[in-house]
């Protein structure tokens, strides 16, 4: 059985190529768009704190607004749904809600490695406690965010879908557009449907090209 499934996610990683063109016919129901969104945020992140909300673009109304906001690609209207994957700045109001249920519950991991949920949350507000100017916020939003978009692709692809991520989107009209709060910032846009048209050719750079084994050598910075 594990064979099976191994051998399964393989191919769905292999198989799975950012789509442009989709089917405007094809239908997504809202519980499957759900099972999408769970399985999405079934990623991991920073302490658990599942730095990421998630805008679902489903009626045409919606869509078309969102066309401008997107500089005119079509497939935020043609996909079946395009769902916004936003980053959340203050993921750290999330702690209380994610360990109090697991801490009341007695679980011999509580505190997640700490020695108390006193430590927990003393160091995530610490590292949440920084200035204006520092990119920490930001840098966790989007890292974890993102994990969250790529779990949500292949999600799409074992479930027999088709996506395409796009950044080539105007944030500050999106904020704008659908009244975001000022905790959330865009990360992307995943359109998700059916492929009328297939993905285009790309290539990767081999394996060898990409690995470094154990650190790199000195003088070699430029490589």
């Amino acid at each position: 059985m594990s064979s099976a499934v191994q051998s399964d996610f393989l191919t769905v990683i292999r198989e799975r190529h950012a789509v442009r063109y989709f089917d405007p016919t094809h239908h997504i129901n809202e519980q499957e768009i759900m099972q999408l969104l769970e399985l999405a945020g079934s990623a991991p992140s920073s302490w658990n704190l599942q730095h990421w909300k998630f805008v679902a673009f489903t009626e045409t109304d919606a869509k078309h607004k969102l066309l401008p906001v997107a500089n005119g690609q079509r497939q935020v209207v043609d996909a079946s749904v395009t769902v916004a994957v936003l980053g959340d700045l203050e993921a750290n109001r999330n702690a209380a809600a994610v360990y109090g249920p697991v801490i009341e519950g007695g679980s011999e991991d509580a505190y997640a490695g700490y020695a108390s949920s006193r430590i927990l949350f003393d160091q995530i507000e610490k590292a949440y406690a920084v200035d204006a100017s520092s990119p920490y916020r930001r840098d966790e939003a989007i890292r974890n965010a993102s994990l969250a978009a790529m779990q949500l692709m292949l999600a799409a692809k074992a479930m027999g879908l088709d996506s395409g991520p796009m950044v080539g989107f105007d944030p500050d009209a999106f904020v704008k557009a659908f009244h975001v709060p000022p905790r959330y910032m865009p990360v992307l846009l995943v359109a998700i449907g059916k492929a009328i048209k297939p993905a285009r050719p790309t290539t990767r750079f081999p394996v060898e090209q990409t690995i470094v084994w154990n650190g790199f050598d000195p003088g070699s910075a430029n490589l």
